[in-house]
């Protein structure tokens, strides 16, 4: 049996001993079979009451499968540091009505000069227990109990579909439903960045332009970001952790896309300007989502193929959806049409761009343009940067990317120098598929540039096809302490790899994972050569000035 340090004990004893009689329990917070097992309501309390004075001096929630120290600790807190009004103090007498805790606690305490007594009965947890009893049974679940099972199955259903592998947040798929009052839902997915997963499902196209244009604002506070959340209409699902993962499980995955399907838990709910947020559906609310969820799953899986195309297609299909057996609706199923909104999300994407195209900041804009390359491979509004991966996520890359392999890498130094370009899906897919054609990257390399008119001078950021052809990815001022620094950590880095470095090819320009994408964002590397000028031969590349005739 675990005992208290002798310090400990005499700490302890140093605690006035007041002529009190404490009670002490520990139970489950509900009994009820509404409450849903993982619920909050599946720990148990533990409570230590001043019977003399009738106040509860320690109390807390532990686990079902916590051992008897937890009531140790909670006493010790009820000792040490009370809950208000009470003081420290130590009792002559404890109360409880098991015979386990009773002996154990004999053991524990038996330095402290406390009396341990049994008794079947506590009066004052007693009346405390049936009132938080009363108010947990008395609380509305978060689904309606009849439908709670089949809309955690769909949930669990739409988890493993993953619409977020094929559509972007601004690609919206309508809905149209025409019952329970509502006529058509509007669905953003969340997921393709790698953050948070989840289906808005919202009420209305302007509530979702409305809030899409409030997010894109880069003046909006935290505050008013907070209000515009508030202020959609919508019905959602979003998917967590579940809460029982341990530290370092949570630790060891860093995408919620690694876990395995037992860890993942649903979460549904309802935002409205008037309500706010609200984790709680209702009869017709649950009867709507489990609708919609069965109709995205349909149509995702049968247009697939479309949906993963470069392109946001044109695409339509009627379903007939049964309700789940519990409901006690006249009719038995429910005939929906499940739609794409390509001009929406084109509508959208032109919002997105416009506010970036104001931002330029540590991004390369290939402008001017230097004539004697080619500068249509890269987008012009990508994100880039130098950087360097570890030689421990050069192996997840090489196993979740498409991966091009220049020759052998002996790992040394801090991990593979590369140049990160990030842009939007489709583009980075066209990216890729231009490079593939091109034969494959060769080789990286910075040539200087200078423009005799402005009398800048620059260093070029060149990419080399195997075909030999060369294309422009990015230009810096040579005087650009931030590029200088970079540059000279690249240079020191290529001479630890012999040589060899990396292109990564990322999605996720427009969503929270800018400037910063994970590995799930990621979808191609190519390993190559890096080149010195000398090496390249071309000498320095002058700025020609483009004539434009009205």
């Amino acid at each position: 049996m675990t005992s208290f340090n002798r310090s400990t004990s005499r700490r302890l004893r140093k605690l006035t001993q007041i002529p009190s009689v404490w009670e002490g329990d520990r139970r489950p917070l509900s009994s009820s079979p509404t409450q849903h097992s993982d619920s909050e309501t599946k720990g148990e309390c533990i409570l230590w009451v001043d019977g003399t004075q009738g106040i509860v001096r320690g109390m807390d929630v532990v686990p079902p499968e916590s051992g008897p120290e937890a009531i140790v600790r909670t006493l010790m807190r009820a000792m040490e540091n009370p809950h208000s009004p009470a003081k420290a103090a130590r009792p002559q007498r404890i109360v409880v009505r098991d015979r386990e805790i009773q002996f154990y606690l004999r053991g524990v305490l038996q330095d402290l000069d406390i009396a341990i007594d049994y008794s079947p009965e506590l009066p004052l947890i007693d009346e405390l227990f049936r009132g938080f009893s009363e108010i947990l049974d008395s609380q509305v679940p978060e689904l309606p109990p009849r439908y709670a099972q089949a809309l955690r199955e769909k949930a669990l259903a739409m988890w493993q579909t993953a619409p977020w592998e094929l559509l972007e947040e601004q690609q919206i798929l309508s809905i149209e439903i025409n019952k329970w009052d509502v006529g058509t839902l509007y669905a953003s997915v969340m997921g393709m960045l790698g953050m948070e997963y989840g289906i808005l499902l919202y009420r209305s196209e302007e509530s979702l332009k409305q809030f899409r244009a409030t997010i894109l604002r880069e003046d909006e506070s935290q505050g008013h970001l907070e209000e515009a959340f508030l202020k959609q209409d919508c019905l959602f699902l979003t998917f967590e952790r579940a809460d029982d993962i341990d530290e370092e499980e949570d630790e060891e995955f860093e995408d919620l896309a690694e876990l395995p399907l037992s860890e993942i838990q649903p979460t549904f709910g309802n935002i409205h300007p008037l309500e706010g947020l609200r984790s709680v559906l209702y009869d017709e609310e649950a009867l709507i989502v489990y609708v919609a969820l069965e109709g995205l799953c349909r149509f995702i899986r049968d247009h697939r193929r479309q949906l993963g195309g470069d392109s946001f297609p044109c695409a339509s299909r009627r379903y007939r959806i049964s309700l789940p057996v519990a409901s006690d609706e006249s009719t038995k199923s429910v005939s929906i049409t499940v739609s794409t909104m390509p001009e929406l999300a084109a509508e959208l994407e032109e919002m997105a761009g416009y506010d970036f195209e104001e931002d330029d900041e540590n991004e390369s804009h290939i402008d001017p343009v230097f004539r004697s390359l080619r500068d249509d491979l890269i987008p012009e509004d990508s994100f880039l940067s130098l950087g360097v991966v570890s030689w421990e996520m050069l192996e997840y890359l090489h196993q979740g990317v498409k991966y091009y392999k220049a020759g052998e890498i002996q790992p040394a130094g801090d991990g593979l120098p590369v140049i990160l370009i990030q842009t939007s899906r489709p583009k980075a897919k066209t990216v890729i598929e231009n490079i593939e054609k091109a034969g494959g990257l060769k080789a990286i390399c910075f040539n200087p540039g200078a423009d005799p008119l402005g009398g800048d001078r620059y260093d070029l950021g060149l990419l080399q096809t195997q075909n030999g052809e060369l294309f422009l990815f990015g230009e810096f001022l040579d005087d650009d302490p931030i590029h200088v620094e970079a540059r000279k950590k690249w240079n020191q880095r290529c001479k630890h790899t012999k040589g060899y470095c990396g292109l990564i090819i990322a999605k996720g320009l427009t969503g929270a994972a800018r400037g910063n994408p994970q590995l799930r964002d990621m979808m191609a590397l190519f390993e190559a050569r890096s080149l010195s000028p000398k090496d390249l031969g071309i000498g320095t590349l002058q700025l020609m000035p483009q004539l434009q005739f009205e």
